[in-house]
């Protein structure tokens, strides 16, 4: 895939259908730069189920802010490619499908602007991040529309997820603190 505007990194190298880092390739002269953002028949190769349903901005004033642990549920269930224009964050993604022998482990990967990084997140994961930097946006693209009455969340401190934040999480939003722990009943062996 020579062609590719992006370099393809598999995040979850037993799982084919986990996240995968994407690389976008810039191409720079005298004028600037550029690089694309999304490229459907790249990304369908990775599983991008087709559509896109929304575009989203965020903005994230201070570093150290957590936003997440979110999904949508079935059928709204969503596949998300999150690309860091401005600053760093750390992305996380955790594998909540039922089936998944994965399940309830996640990835980490850090995006940055200067690095031109995003990652895909296939339907199936929960996301979350924590900005690295102060000034951080990022452009996430989505494969279903968001429906607030299938939005649901996992805690970012859960011990059963054990993940490790770089920095202490200095801002987190009511919603994102009162994510429920997971039942450790619902947890596979």
């Amino acid at each position: 895939m020579s062609d590719s505007p992006f370099i393809l990194t598999p995040l979850m190298p037993d799982q084919p259908s986990g996240p995968v880092l994407v690389q976008r390739k810039r191409f720079a002269d005298e004028r600037g730069a550029f690089a694309r953002i999304f490229c459907a028949d790249t990304l369908r190769q990775i599983g991008w189920p087709g559509q896109v349903a929304q575009i989203n901005h965020s903005r994230t004033d201070k570093a150290g802010t957590l936003r997440g642990m979110h999904y949508q549920r079935p059928p709204h269930a969503e596949a998300k490619l999150v690309i860091c224009i401005r600053g760093a964050v750390h992305d996380v993604a955790i594998d909540i499908r039922e089936d998944s022998p994965a399940r309830y482990m996640h990835i980490a990967a850090k995006l940055s602007a200067k690095a031109g990084t995003a990652i895909y997140i296939p339907e199936g994961f929960a996301h979350g991040f924590q900005a690295l930097s102060d000034d951080v946006e990022l452009i996430y693209i989505h494969s279903a529309a968001y429906n607030p009455a299938y939005e649901a969340g996992l805690n970012h401190n859960d011990p059963l997820l054990d993940i490790a934040w770089p920095l202490p999480v200095t801002a987190l939003s009511a919603r994102d603190a009162g994510h429920p722990m997971i039942d450790p009943a619902r947890q596979q062996s």
